[in-house]
């Protein structure tokens, strides 16, 4: 993708070729970004509660098959992005960022209208595979920015993007929870409006960014492989123990979009209404950790104790989870299962001390690459298990065995990290080298 700086790109309909961009037109694509991420997010969002439900009533109302086709639905939502990201990402080196961005956006729109009409499951399933391929376009948004923005203008503009993530996180599930409370299918006509919206406006607003002088040639193959990131990690196996601990953590996170929705209504009778708040109220507690809470704790227990510490609240909070019998119980559990998001920065700050400065960017994009194989995998364990325990075979009725599953997994990765980062392993200074690698600056997600 394109690094070099240039002060024309090439404007939406309507606007003479090799115009200058303007500061109002500039801050104009970058805000039209910001809403293309946001509506991506608020757009997974919103049908987080109502498809769980809208699974089961094809399925007959049977909760316990449901789960097993969401956690079918998750695994190939997971992988085709795992593939579809750095393909998006090479065809915009190769086509420029703008038809890449608005096709997505009209991707999305067009495949939320066919799950809103889809009249089976294999319908729905259909355009779930569509939705992964044209959601998958943050790849392309990140590239955008660093295509438009000044070097030391690029953590506040890429914070921008974080921060429609922790957004859409938390109004997605809250408007689907409302909509889908009235008609299941409606959540699914509200993310189609939003989307085909904003890609009628990018139309007319949205700059190229990329040049066709800084275009690769030809398509890139070599960087439009997913696991190149992966095996770049063998070559630093300093960190191969905090590395699992990313990994562990991160498959243990999947047991929310995997089963929460079937289980709060196999276990406190919660319809859409009530877990898009519940799962919005997961948002605000994530937001409040990170903002207010990460800086704090760090600093006043260190790194290698404040993960620790993050570790130990996530696997409280999952056993709360798993054993609560009432609803206000699991609720009670929630504050501390946030405290999880600690462990996050404090990872990636004890993997960036063990880490040359020349490998800090592809370093990150590896451990996302990793995070990315993990969603491929826990939707089908998690939800497979939560199906079989409140299935008619199982022996014993325990909705919250996910929860279980994954308190006992962030237990291991406490062990890990206790055993990894004590003093024989953990060295303050870092390698003096790194040598080379697949470029791939993103970086992953570690958080309740």
């Amino acid at each position: 993708m394109g690094r070099g700086k240039t002060n024309e790109l090439s404007p939406p309909i309507g606007f003479p070729v090799n115009a200058p961009l303007a500061n109002g037109a500039r801050k104009a694509a970058l805000a039209f970004i910001f809403v293309t991420v946001l509506i991506d997010v608020i757009a997974f969002g919103v049908i987080i509660p109502v498809l769980p439900h809208l699974v089961e009533e094809f399925v007959g109302g049977n909760a316990s098959t449901a789960a097993y086709w969401i956690g079918v639905f998750g695994t190939m939502f997971a992988a085709i992005q795992f593939f579809s990201a750095p393909i998006q990402g090479a065809l915009s080196d190769r086509f420029g960022r703008r038809p890449v961005i608005l096709l997505s956006c009209l991707g999305l729109g067009i495949d939320f209208i066919v799950m809103a009409l889809a009249p089976t499951l294999a319908w729905l399933f259909v355009g779930r595979v569509f939705s992964a391929m044209f959601s998958a376009s943050f790849t392309t948004a990140n590239a955008y920015i660093a295509d438009v923005t000044p070097p030391e203008q690029r953590a506040k503009s890429f914070g921008m993007v974080g921060a429609a993530f922790g957004l859409g996180f938390i109004v997605g599930p809250l408007i689907g929870g409302v909509l889908g409370d009235i008609n299941h299918r409606l959540p699914f006509w509200f993310s189609a409006g939003l989307a085909l919206v904003n890609f009628c406006y990018g139309l007319f607003v949205l700059p190229e960014s990329h040049p066709k002088e800084r275009r690769t040639p030809n398509f890139d193959w070599h960087h439009a492989k997913p696991m190149g990131g992966v095996k770049l990690l063998r070559k630093f196996p300093q960190i191969w123990g905090l590395v699992a601990v990313v990994f562990i953590a991160n498959f243990a996170h999947y047991v929310y979009p995997s089963t929460f929705v079937l289980f709060a209504d196999v276990a406190y009778g919660w319809k859409e209404k009530q877990a898009g708040y519940v799962l919005a109220l997961v948002g605000v507690l994530s937001v409040i950790v990170n903002v207010i809470l990460v800086g704090r704790v760090v600093k006043a227990l260190g790194e290698r104790r404040a993960l620790l510490f993050a570790l130990a609240c996530g696997v409280t909070g999952f056993l709360i989870y798993g054993f609560a019998p009432t609803g206000w119980i699991f609720l009670v559990g929630m504050p501390i299962s946030a405290l999880w998001a600690i462990a996050g920065p404090s990872t990636m700050a004890l993997i960036t001390r063990q880490v040359p400065a020349d490998a800090q960017g592809r370093i990150q994009g590896s451990l996302s690459s990793l995070v990315s194989l993990a969603g491929i995998v826990a939707p089908a364990i998690f939800a497979s298990s939560f199906g079989f325990f409140i299935g008619p075979h199982t022996p014993v009725h325990l909705p919250g065995v996910a929860f279980l599953v994954a308190a006992a997994l962030l237990a291991g990765a406490w062990i890990v990290a206790w055993r990894f980062t004590d003093a024989a392993h953990y060295h303050e200074a870092a390698p003096a080298s790194a040598g080379e690698g697949e470029p791939a600056p993103t970086e992953p997600s570690l958080q309740g």
